[in-house]
């Protein structure tokens, strides 16, 4: 097993991770308190209204977060990927469940831990903060997409999205990828996007069609258009 400090120093997010806001031996001293885990796909990480033990950084893989509606029904709210962050500081119950689309791995630490050692480095605080701030922004962005766009322009701006995120990812944020394997399958997409499975394989194909985009396979993509794609997300 290796050494968590020495993971730390090869970790392949710690510049985007929250933990880039540490010096180096303060980046250590947190990593002294976490623990690699791996997640396998399907595998709940942290379930809905359970007491928040747990705060985490994804490394690698793709997670959902998820909420039960009143009637029993999962709604997909978030996708989170490498460098996230997952979990409430500071907080006592779970929001939402966190359940693994891919194989993943994360850096697990007790919550109370976490939030000691947060309070005793304001940079941490600062960053956590910001991070706060970027979800807000995502919210409302999101907010925006779901309540004034038509299913043309939800699909479309869902995959420039993924676009974008699996790039920052793959690309060490050298730019977005025109050739990906969807993390969602369609009905997951649907739930996400507020559409039927119908509506988005439609939408899939349409876009097929037109030579916006390729779909070599029931998760792979290929985006032959980005400008046309941009264009038909309304951006």
């Amino acid at each position: 097993m290796v050494a968590q400090a020495e993971h730390c120093e090869t970790c392949v997010v710690r510049n985007r991770s929250i933990c880039s806001a540490l010096a180096p031996e303060d980046r250590q001293m947190l990593g002294r308190e976490g623990r690699i885990q791996t997640v396998r796909k399907g595998q709940t990480l942290v379930w809905e209204g359970e007491d928040a033990l747990l705060v985490a950084n994804v490394i690698e893989g793709v997670l959902k977060l998820s909420t039960s509606t009143s009637d029993g029904r999962e709604q997909i709210v978030g996708v989170v990927y490498p460098s996230d962050f997952i979990g409430r500081p500071f907080g006592e119950r779970s929001q939402h469940s966190v359940t693994a689309l891919v194989d993943s791995r994360v850096c697990l630490f007790p919550r109370a831990a976490f939030d000691r050692f947060a309070h005793e480095h304001p940079e941490l605080e600062h960053r956590l903060l910001n991070r706060a701030l970027d979800e807000l922004d995502r919210a409302r962005r999101w907010m925006l997409l779901l309540g004034r766009k038509s299913a043309t322009e939800r699909v479309a701006s869902f995959l420039l999205e993924m676009s974008q995120r699996l790039g920052e990812t793959h690309c060490n944020g050298a730019g977005p990828l025109d050739s990906f394997e969807l993390p969602l399958d369609r009905q997951q997409i649907a739930d996400v996007l507020g559409l039927t499975i119908e509506t988005v394989s439609r939408q899939l194909s349409s876009l097929r069609a037109s030579g916006v985009i390729d779909l070599p396979s029931r998760r792979a993509l290929d985006i032959k258009d980005r400008k046309r794609l941009m264009a038909l997300a309304g951006d």
